[in-house]
């Protein structure tokens, strides 16, 4: 079987080790695993509660969502018409390449940012242009450069995965009104509701001036439903009617949906994480402090830290072997803002490796 030339330069994604591996392999007890942005306080209860009601597995699922659609419609204060759902935001984002991107257009991205944006624009065989991270930050005026006639796509985490940094209300106007109007612009704030900073922008405003903007949010983080695979995004209803198009057909399970809706009528357990994130992550700004390790202040539930003499991949494997495990990149290590015991102990195995390093 011959696969299309660009597909052999990719490589599927690797999840990594599975806890119970881990486990066997090093002779351990327990794993913290604070790699992968999960929410370490669980799932609300209403959840459970919603889910485990769920009788009758031989009937599809709602294709359109329409129940969930009208409650995240009230949630973010748009139009029904205006969402579109997928299996998380990794589907989503295939959706908007595979509707966008080909072999005769190019797509501006950060270097230094979500993967799948990358990897999604090889499949289609577009041309990828990104521009390096500036202090860990999106570099808006130089991504507003690389745009031209063929330009489909322009990606912005924000907060970007893996460094926690943020584009401000002012950045992100300016770069809006420099983008000419057919170029898509994707918002994607997977981190939406752990933000704190008081210049983050309000982008669903933003969707009534700017008919090429588009927002991508996902219950898989603050909602703590990741295992569920559920996201959304927010744009102008004539150009989510064409994604429409592109999306497979009951791409939401019935799962999904009623775990999406239960956890949309329990704010109070969002509150509370994202409160005991904001405060867990103080302790990690005071702890890299005192031990001269180097971070970006993140508005994510994550910290990007990098340890000065240190390989990243030591990082990791050293934690790994201890029952933590992180994200290694090659310019630092990205932690998951885990839960008060969880945060100590790790304080206390990096304390002491970075005592021995000394």
């Amino acid at each position: 079987m011959k696969v299309r030339p660009q597909l052999l330069s990719l490589k599927a994604y690797a999840p990594g080790k599975s806890s119970d591996e881990v486990k066997r392999e090093y002779g351990l007890e327990k794993i913290v695993k604070l790699a992968s942005n999960e929410n370490p306080y669980g799932t609300s209860q209403l959840v459970s509660d919603a889910i485990s009601s769920i009788d009758n597995f031989a009937i599809y699922p709602d294709g359109a969502a329409a129940t969930l659609r009208k409650e995240v419609a009230e949630y973010t204060g748009v139009k029904e018409d205006q969402l579109i759902f997928s299996s998380g935001l990794d589907e989503m984002i295939q959706i908007i390449s595979r509707a966008l991107l080909d072999e005769n257009s190019n797509t501006v991205m950060a270097s230094g940012t979500f993967p799948q944006y990358r990897h999604n624009a090889v499949v289609q065989n577009a041309e990828i242009r990104e521009v390096p991270l500036k202090d860990g930050r999106h570099n808006l005026p130089a991504m507003a450069e690389k745009i031209d006639d063929n330009t489909q796509v322009v990606w912005i985490c924000n907060p970007n995965n893996p460094t926690g940094t943020y584009v401000d209300d002012k950045e992100l106007e300016q770069f809006l009104r420099a983008v000419p109007s057919n170029v898509l612009v994707v918002m994607d704030e997977a981190y939406y509701e752990y933000v704190t900073a008081d210049d983050y922008p309000e982008t669903i405003p933003l969707l009534k001036k700017y008919d090429n903007l588009m927002v991508l949010r996902t219950f898989s983080k603050a909602f703590g439903l990741a295992a569920f695979r559920i996201g959304y995004g927010i744009g102008a209803a004539s150009f989510i009617q064409q994604l429409e198009v592109v999306r497979l057909p009951f791409n939401t399970s019935v799962l999904a949906q009623q775990a999406a809706l239960a956890a949309l009528k329990d704010l109070d357990f969002v509150e509370k994480s994202v409160s005991a994130n904001a405060l867990e992550l103080q302790k990690y700004y005071e702890f890299c402090g005192r031990h001269n390790i180097e971070f970006y202040p993140s508005q994510g539930n994550f910290i990007f830290v990098s340890f000065p003499g240190k390989e990243s991949m030591g990082v990791f494997q050293y934690l790994l072997e201890r029952g933590f495990t992180v994200r290694p990149f090659p310019n630092g290590v990205r932690i998951t803002v885990g839960t008060e015991e969880e945060n100590r102990e790790l304080f206390e195995l990096i304390g002491k490796m970075v005592l021995v390093a000394h």
